[in-house]
């Protein structure tokens, strides 16, 4: 069978190409027989150049928006259902415009949509974890910024983990998908959003307009806020022009509130550690303590869609880390192996990145590790569908048709031999870990891979971070000596695992429409090669060097990219110990610890009616590992979008998700060419 087609001609072709009669929510009932019988399109195009064509530019701009949002709050959002918008309204509004013929059908916004899924989802997740914790951890005082990996190095280490991550997931499909029926929310979703664009045209175009208008809207605030376009002046030293942006990215609204309230509720946060005060001995004030109004729109947007509980407990981690952590952290005076004082916090500005981050990441840890635990019924059966046995039995009853419609086991054993082999290998060379640490981490990987494809499959939550804490532990038993293998070979898992379970959801996504999944492996696959070059590329533009992650005395932190700070951390504990730590730091690993189990367990315990009472481990610790601005705008975003619901359900289902999709985007994009100009440019 021809892989690539073409776009439907014939009324037969055309007839073929339509919507389903059936919804997806009844096809996820039908077993494989009666979905081969019933539902599934054959040879209607789907696969053609301008659906991949379509979902390469989209996944190009989406890999940006995914880059940029990772690396300022941790979070990697998926990107299917802004792919399915923006694939139906881009081309029906070129087609309007007669710039293209024929409408994009159905099973072709589908093939479109997984290659934009794959280029903006896929292959980013590095970007914001193990590469950014590499470069903080090469930080000096001779290099300050620290040292970049070569740009070759990283676009190859993208690829062959995103290419590793598709082809793992081939043999997992029929069985989690065809037989198992597992839902995978995400996938089924998608297919809902597809079916009813396709059915109510005008209703998309809508949704389609708010995204764009929030999107036109959110693009102008990095040119106000981050384009250093303003001249101040010159430095006396090099003779370079000094610039500045029109607007600040945040504003101390919030310094008036001490002088309302009890001295004695601010006196010890405020004055904490003589020898800290400001030079002319003034007070401390809420601002430098990172209490700001931030200017940017794109974490109000991000807020919406991770909602009023996690961000709630944000900002009471962030308060938690400013009123009851910092104050002591300053005056905690400690000397090091080399006779050194020093303490726990150097300044309020940092207290996010040196006290926050022992306090906040081992929560994160625990309670991601304890959730995974939880699901052991998960693990149990995923690893029992591995079984040679069933295995066999699976394959004995293949008919012709699925044989020539599924995607070929001889498709996995090549691309993992590539794949694979390609891992191994740049592992070695690039961050020298032995071949046969190599090994085993692919091997792992498998397995870990099966467990989060299955977890994704029943809950749509792909345990793709204590995976790679998992693998930190592993390999920071084995080779305790390198904080870089340790990063690395967590990068495997996490990134292969993430890659495997999005492929599995638009695989789920097709299905629900009658697609052919080979095929739609194939446009997968293509959108790896357009996001290795969007998400290398973009990491390099946002992240020239470590200041941008660290900030300085007279800035915060562009990127605080927390994922990186929790993976730089358990790295850092492995390589130094934890004796070599300030007591202070030691001592809120341990609580930090009992707190995320203590929570997890909480979570999983606790009836349901009660869950949301129950405080958010990760809305608690990555409070406490951002500037508090960051949580802060998530949360007024997310009590938008809440209040927005309770005013009118019907019209925050239909919009919410489309204009939060287009503020992120519009910020996101424009944010990435702002940088640019800014570090190439203008500088």
């Amino acid at each position: 069978m021809s892989l690539f087609q073409e776009p439907a001609q014939t009324p037969e072709e055309i007839e073929a190409s339509k919507p389903l009669d059936i919804p997806p929510e009844e096809v996820a009932k039908f077993d494989e027989a009666e979905w081969y019988a019933r539902a599934y399109r054959r040879n209607a195009p789907q696969l053609t150049v301008r659906a991949v064509a379509m979902g390469t530019v989209l996944g190009f701009f989406l890999a940006f928006t995914n880059v940029y949002i990772g690396l300022k709050t941790g979070w990697f959002l998926g990107v299917n259902l802004t792919a399915c918008i923006l694939t139906y309204a881009i081309w029906s509004s070129l087609q309007r415009a007669n710039l293209v013929n024929g409408r994009l059908s159905i099973l072709e916004s589908t093939c479109a949509v997984s290659t934009a899924s794959s280029a903006g989802y896929a292959t980013g997740f590095l970007t914001i974890t193990a590469l950014p914790a590499m470069l903080l951890l090469t930080i000096t005082e001779q290099t300050p910024g620290g040292t970049q990996l070569k740009w070759p190095i990283v676009a190859m280490w993208i690829f062959f983990l995103a290419a590793l991550g598709v082809v793992l997931a081939i043999p997992m499909k029929r069985n989690m998908i065809n037989r198992e029926k597992l839902r995978f929310p995400s996938g089924t979703a998608a297919a809902v959003t597809l079916q009813g664009l396709y059915s109510h045209g005008e209703e998309a175009l809508k949704r389609a307009r708010a995204l764009f208008a929030t999107l036109g809207i959110s693009a102008l605030v990095p040119l106000l806020k981050e384009l250093d376009i303003r001249k101040v002046g010159v430095d006396p030293k090099t003779g370079k022009t000094l610039r500045d942006t029109l607007l600040p990215g945040q504003s101390n609204v919030f310094d008036w509130i001490p002088k309302v309230l009890p001295e004695s509720w601010t006196h010890r946060m405020l004055n904490a550690g003589p020898a800290k005060l400001h030079p002319e001995g003034a007070a401390f004030h809420l601002s430098d303590f990172h209490i700001k109004l931030d200017h940017g729109v794109a974490l109000l947007f991000a807020g919406i869609l991770v909602g009023i509980r996690i961000t709630v407990w944000m900002v009471i981690g962030g308060l938690i880390l400013t009123v009851f952590l910092a104050p002591p952290a300053l005056d905690a005076m400690w000397t090091n192996a080399i006779g050194a004082q020093v303490g726990a916090v150097t300044k309020p500005g940092s207290a996010w990145k040196e006290i926050g981050i022992w306090t906040g990441a081992p929560i994160l840890v625990s309670s991601g590790l304890v959730a995974f635990l939880a699901q052991w019924r998960t693990v149990v059966r995923a690893l029992d569908g591995m079984l040679p046995g069933k295995k066999k039995k699976n394959a004995d009853d293949m008919s012709d048709e699925v044989r020539d419609t599924e995607v070929p086991m001889k498709w996995f054993a090549s691309g993992m031999a590539l794949a694979g082999t390609g891992v191994v290998i740049l592992a070695w060379q690039a961050f020298e870990i032995p071949l046969h640490l190599g090994v085993l981490a692919v091997a792992m990987t498998f397995v870990l891979a099966v467990v989060a494809c299955r977890a994704t499959g029943e809950s749509d939550i792909t345990p793709g971070g204590p995976f790679g804490k998992i693998m930190q532990l592993t390999y920071g038993v084995l080779i305790p000596q390198s904080s870089t293998a340790n990063l690395q070979t967590a990068a495997i898992t996490a990134s292969a695992s993430l890659s495997s379970a999005d492929l599995l959801n638009d695989l789920k996504c097709g299905y629900l429409v009658g697609a052919n999944p080979r095929r739609q492996f194939v446009a997968q696959a293509a959108g790896i090669l357009t996001g290795t070059i969007a998400t290398t590329l973009c990491y390099f533009v946002l992240v020239p060097d470590a200041s941008v992650l660290t900030g300085s005395d007279t800035r915060a932190p562009a990127f605080p990219a927390p994922g990186a700070q929790q993976w730089k951390a358990v790295a850092e504990v492995f390589k130094y110990g934890l004796g070599n730590l300030h007591p202070m730091s030691q001592t809120a690993i341990r609580w930090g610890l009992l707190i995320g189990v203590v929570l997890a367990l909480a979570e999983i315990l606790v009836p349901k009616p009660y869950k949301r009472w129950v405080p958010s481990p990760t809305g608690l610790g990555l409070g406490m590992v951002l500037p508090f601005f960051y949580p802060l705008a998530m949360f007024m975003g997310a009590l938008f979008g809440e209040i927005a619901t309770k005013a009118n359900k019907a019209w925050a289902e239909r919009y919410i998700v489309a204009i939060a999709a287009g503020g992120i985007a519009g910020e996101s994009i424009i944010g990435v060419l702002v940088q640019a100009l800014n570090n190439f440019v203008l500088h």
